[in-house]
C-alpha cells in the first residue's frame, strides 16, 4: 500500500513537471524569444533625394534585398529623430496610390529610397536632417505581393528589343484637340543616358526640327553634368543647350505642389516665349511628361479618352501592354497613374472626368497657378491652331 501511493505521488509530480514544461514553452514561443524576427537593417545614413521629394538610405537594392527583403514585403522604418513609418510596402516602382508612402528600391538607382508618392517631401514631413540615420524591420512578409506583381513592369534598354527608333525613345508628336501638328513632341531624355536613349532621342529631335525644350526632370547643374560627360555625343542637343533653348525645371511627382504648379507654369510660359517646335521630356517621358501633356491635351480641348489614348502610348512602347493586350493592367494603369493627374486639375470629385469639358478645368488651373490672359493667348497662339 505504501508503495502504490509512493507510485500515486510520483506520477501526479510527473504530471506536473509536463504540464509545466509545455506550458513555459508555449509561453515562450508566444514570447517571440525563439521565433526569427526577420531581416534587419540598423543605422543606414540617410539622404535628402530633391527629385522626387523623398530620402536615398545608404544601402543599394541588392544589399538591401540580401539581407532578406523582398518587394512586396510589408516593412517599418524607424528614424533616429524619432520619426516612424510603420506598415508601408516595400516595391521596385512608385505604385502606391498618390499620397501614400513606400520604400522603393527602382532599377537603376544607387540606393533604396523612401518616399510619399506624388506628395509632400518626406524629408520635410518626417524632420529629418544630416546624421540622422534609419533602422528598417520586417513588418510582414509578402503582404503586398499581389499588388507588387501586377505593377512589376519592366522594360529593355536594348535599341535591338524595339521595332523603330521611336518607340525606343518614346519619340512622338502630340497634335489633340487644337494643337498644331509637328509642333509639340514628346520623349525620353536627350540628355540623361541612365537608358540608353538620348542618341536616339537627339536624332529625331533633328529630324522633327525641334527647337526649343522643356526638360522637366534634371536641374541645371544635373544637367550640366549631364553634357560634361566624355561620352556624350548629341550635338543636335547641344547646339540648343548652348543657345539657352533648354529650360530645366526638376519637376518632382508632388503634383498637388504649389512647387509643382509653379514649374509648371514657368514651362508653359517658357513655350510661350521661343519658338517651336517644342520637346517636352523627363527621364523616361512617361510620368511627369505625362502630366505635362495631359494639361496641355485638355487646354487644347481634347477628350479624356485621347488624352488616355496618347498617354498608354508610353506603356505600349516601353512595355507592350496596350488595351487589347492586357486589359486589365491597361485599366490599373489609367485608374492609378492618369486618372489621378486629371483629377488633380479638376479639383472637384464630383465631376465625372470622362465626360468633363476638361479644357475649362485645365484653364482654371493655370490661372490658379498664375498665368495671365494675355500668357494664355500667347501659348495658344505658339502651340494651338
Amino acid at each position: 500500500m505504501k508503495h502504490k501511493k509512493e507510485w500515486i505521488i510520483l506520477a501526479a509530480l510527473c504530471v506536473f513537471l509536463c504540464t509545466w514544461l509545455l506550458s513555459a514553452c508555449g509561453a515562450k514561443e508566444e514570447s517571440g524569444a525563439d521565433t526569427d524576427p526577420g531581416p534587419v537593417l540598423t543605422g543606414a545614413a540617410v539622404l535628402h533625394e530633391h527629385e522626387f521629394g523623398g530620402i536615398c538610405i545608404d544601402i543599394s537594392i541588392d544589399g538591401f534585398n540580401a539581407l532578406g527583403f523582398e518587394f512586396g514585403d510589408s516593412v517599418d522604418i524607424a528614424f533616429s529623430n524619432g520619426y516612424e513609418m510603420t506598415d508601408i510596402p516595400y516595391y521596385n516602382g512608385y505604385y502606391t496610390l498618390v499620397g501614400e508612402p513606400l520604400l522603393v528600391g527602382y532599377p537603376g538607382s544607387e540606393h533604396i529610397k523612401a518616399a510619399i508618392n506624388s506628395g509632400d517631401d518626406l524629408w520635410d514631413v518626417a524632420g529629418l536632417e544630416e546624421g540622422v540615420t534609419a533602422d528598417i524591420t520586417l513588418n510582414e512578409k509578402g503582404k503586398y505581393l499581389n499588388v507588387q506583381e501586377a505593377r512589376d513592369l519592366e522594360y529593355e534598354d536594348d535599341r535591338a528589343a524595339y521595332d523603330s527608333d521611336e518607340e525606343f525613345a518614346n519619340f512622338r508628336s502630340v497634335s489633340l484637340g487644337k494643337m498644331k501638328e509637328n509642333t509639340f513632341y514628346r520623349s525620353a531624355s536627350p540628355c540623361d543616358n541612365i537608358h540608353n536613349r538620348r542618341d536616339y532621342v537627339d536624332a529625331l529631335m533633328e529630324e522633327a526640327g525641334v527647337h526649343y525644350v522643356v526638360d522637366l526632370a534634371d536641374d541645371a547643374e544635373k544637367l550640366s553634368q549631364d553634357v560634361s560627360e566624355p561620352d556624350f555625343d548629341c550635338p543636335y542637343y547641344m547646339n540648343l543647350y548652348e543657345n539657352g533653348l533648354v529650360i530645366p525645371l526638376a519637376l518632382n511627382m508632388n503634383f498637388s505642389s504649389e512647387e509643382f504648379k509653379e514649374k509648371t507654369l514657368k514651362g508653359i510660359l517658357a513655350m510661350a516665349e521661343n519658338e517651336g517646335p517644342y520637346l517636352v521630356h523627363c527621364t523616361e517621358g512617361k510620368d511627369r511628361t505625362g502630366f505635362f501633356c495631359m494639361l496641355v491635351e485638355a487646354l487644347a480641348g481634347a477628350s479624356y479618352q485621347e488624352i488616355v489614348d496618347d498617354y498608354m502610348i508610353t506603356y505600349d512602347n516601353y512595355y507592350g501592354i496596350s488595351e487589347s493586350s492586357d486589359p486589365e493592367k491597361y485599366d490599373i494603369l489609367v485608374q492609378n497613374l492618369l486618372d489621378p493627374m486629371i483629377e488633380s486639375i479638376v479639383g472637384d470629385d464630383s465631376v465625372d472626368i470622362t465626360t468633363a469639358d476638361l479644357s475649362s478645368y485645365a484653364e482654371d488651373y493655370l490661372r490658379a497657378c498664375g498665368m495671365q490672359e494675355e500668357q494664355m493667348e500667347a501659348f495658344r497662339e505658339k502651340v494651338f491652331r
